[in-house]
C-alpha cells in the first residue's frame, strides 16, 4: 500500500465525520463565509454568518451594500475593509457575468474578486460536488510538509503535489481529514506524536520520551 493511500485509510478510520465546519445553506453563502474564512477561524466566521445571511440573501443585496454597515457585521472576522470590498466585487461580476449564479468551474471562480484557489476549491468540493484541485490551508500546509507529501511552501505548489498523488476523488476529502488530524493530533506547537495513527510513516514524528537510547 503507498503511502498516501495508508495516510488516507488510516485517516478515514479515525475522523469519519470530518467535513467543512462552514455554516451556509446554498453556494453563495458558502462563496461569503470562505472569504471571510481567510485569516480567521470557522469558529468566528460561523457567529458572524446567521446576522450576515440574515441581513443579505442574494448577489445583489451584496452588491448594494451599504459599505459601513457590511464591514460592522464582518469586522470580527479581521481584514474586514478588504473582505467587504472582495464581497461587493464577486457578488457584482456574479449578478453581472453570470446571471446571479456562483459559476461551478475553477476558471471562472478564480475571476471573481477575493476568491484563490482555495477558496475556489472549497466552493467546488461542498457546493458542486466538484474535484478540479485540493484546498490548501494552514493544516494541510503544515501536515503536506511534515508527512513528507511536498517540500515547498508555496500553497499552489503543494497542491500540484498533493494533486499527484492523491487519488481524484479524494482531492476534495483529504482537506477535511487533514484539518481535522491538524485541530486533535498533530497540534502545530504540540503534537502528540504518540496518539497519532500515522506515527509509524511519518518522517517528522518525535521519539516516545519515555525511551532512551542504549548507550555504547
Amino acid at each position: 500500500m503507498s503511502l498516501i493511500d495508508t495516510i488516507i485509510n488510516r485517516l478515514e478510520k479515525k475522523y469519519p465525520d470530518a467535513r467543512i465546519a462552514l455554516t451556509y445553506s446554498n453556494p453563495l453563502e458558502l462563496l461569503v463565509a470562505t472569504i471571510l474564512s481567510a485569516q480567521s477561524t470557522d469558529v468566528m466566521v460561523n457567529r458572524i454568518t446567521p446576522r450576515l445571511f440574515a441581513r443579505y440573501r442574494s448577489d445583489r443585496d451584496y452588491m448594494n451594500a451599504d459599505v459601513s454597515e457590511l464591514e460592522d457585521i464582518i469586522k470580527s472576522s479581521g481584514f474586514y475593509h478588504n473582505k467587504a470590498r472582495s464581497i461587493i466585487g464577486a457578488t457584482a461580476m456574479i449578478a453581472s457575468k453570470y446571471s446571479g449564479e456562483v459559476p461551478n468551474t475553477m476558471q471562472e471562480l478564480v475571476l471573481l474578486p477575493g476568491v484563490a484557489r482555495k477558496t475556489a476549491n472549497v466552493v467546488l468540493c461542498n457546493a458542486f460536488n466538484k474535484n478540479e484541485g485540493i484546498a490548501v490551508d494552514t493544516h494541510v500546509k503544515r501536515l503536506s510538509g511534515l508527512l513528507g507529501l511536498s517540500r515547498y511552501q508555496n500553497p499552489e505548489k503543494i497542491e500540484k503535489d498533493l494533486m499527484a498523488t492523491v487519488p481524484r476523488d479524494y482531492w476534495g476529502r483529504i482537506t477535511y481529514l487533514l484539518i481535522e488530524h491538524g485541530r486533535q493530533i498533530c497540534i502545530a506547537r504540540r503534537p502528540k506524536c504518540r496518539s497519532c495513527v500515522l506515527s509509524d510513516v511519518c518522517p517528522s514524528a518525535k521519539p516516545d520520551p519515555g525511551t532512551r537510547q542504549a548507550s555504547g
